[in-house]
């Protein structure tokens, strides 16, 4: 249902692209017969099956095949506009650039759920990303669109298969190996994001859980020089990624609690619920104006949903921290897609600057 879009568009590629690999993870469905006809259309496509693994598996089986020196890794409903990996391929160019993370945006804004993720994942692709990328911290390369060069994947070693969050656990070993993290903005590829409030919150409990045990593996990289600005970068990274999702959990239950109480005055988490409003607002437009995205603002509407998604959010650390401290399995959820494309990809060449 999505591989079709995904492999026409890298065919389509202005770049030329060299080899197209295709690793069906075990699936039940006929999704290995899918991948088998197409490479029975072009000498580039490459069918390959496996036992169920996971992701990390299934990335490292491709990656043992592949011919090229720059390695780009996405999922299966990745939709990529012609001048995609062209753009994602040119940081490269810099030797000491070993990985460059692209820009990952909605495809499917067919209900109010994706409209408002599409809106607000901007701050953190277009704003928050282009400042870490400035201070050569970059903590993260996106598992959709990301790319990364033969010799720092030889540096690092192969993706982990026994852990949550591959690409985060990836980008942080890219570091440690002594390369640069690099962002492209302008290698934009449009992917399906969760639909349903069950899926967004498997998928984020994943994310989050692939953060800690990132965290935890890497321990000995958060705040040293050794590892210049991004060593000293993940003190900032981790704060924000584990005591802003906490106060995000508090504040607006706190809130409800203080309007409802006999004797209202302005309490510290109004205060704060109003500051972190208006800054995540206004952060907002400048990624907007900085990603050229300006039809998401058809979206704006949708902006009061925001505390509520970051209570959210809160809560699916929280419950991840749960399932840590448990030892609960490790199970990869991968997203149900089904298919729907509400953007007309090739317009992505108007959005490069």
């Amino acid at each position: 249902m999505v591989l079709g879009p995904c492999i026409q568009s890298l065919l389509q590629s202005e770049y030329s692209v060299d080899q197209i690999i295709l690793v069906d993870d075990g699936s039940s469905d006929t999704t290995f017969e899918i991948m088998h006809s197409w490479a029975l259309k072009s000498e580039k496509i490459v069918a390959l099956r496996k036992s169920n693994g996971g992701k990390a598996s299934a990335l490292n089986l491709g990656i043992a095949q592949a011919r090229g020196s720059v390695i780009i890794c996405c999922d299966a409903d990745g939709n990529f506009s012609p001048n995609t990996v062209g753009n994602i391929v040119s940081p490269f160019a810099d030797p000491r650039v070993g990985a460059v993370c692209g820009d990952d945006r909605t495809l499917n804004t067919n209900v109010v759920q994706t409209k408002f993720l599409a809106l607000i994942s901007h701050v953190g692709t277009g704003l928050t990303r282009r400042a870490l990328h400035m201070l050569r911290c970059l903590p993260i390369v996106s598992g959709n669109i990301g790319a990364f060069s033969r010799s720092a994947l030889e540096h690092a070693g192969p993706f982990y298969e026994e852990l949550l969050g591959e690409d985060l656990k990836m980008t942080w070993r890219i570091h440690k190996s002594g390369f640069w993290v690099a962002l492209e903005p302008t290698a934009i590829v449009y992917a399906e994001t969760p639909s349903t409030v069950r899926g967004l919150w498997k998928q984020r409990v994943r994310w989050a859980r692939g953060f800690i045990q990132t965290a935890v593996l890497h321990r000995s990289m958060i705040g040293s020089p050794e590892y210049g600005t991004f060593g000293i970068g993940l003190v900032y990274f981790v704060i924000s990624a584990t005591l802003v999702p906490l106060a995000q959990f508090l504040t607006l239950p706190a809130i409800i609690a203080a309007l409802f109480a006999p004797h209202h005055d302005m309490t510290v988490w109004e205060v704060w619920w109003a500051a972190g409003l208006t800054i995540s607002v206004f952060m907002l437009a400048v990624a907007i104006m900085l990603n050229r995205a300006f039809r998401d603002l058809r979206f704006i509407w949708l902006l009061p949903l925001w505390p509520v998604y970051s209570t959210f959010m809160g809560a699916a650390f929280v419950w991840a921290c749960v399932l840590e401290l448990r030892r609960s399995p490790r199970r990869w959820n991968k997203l149900e897609r089904s298919g729907v494309r509400s953007v007309q990809v090739t317009a992505l060449q108007e959005l490069s600057p």
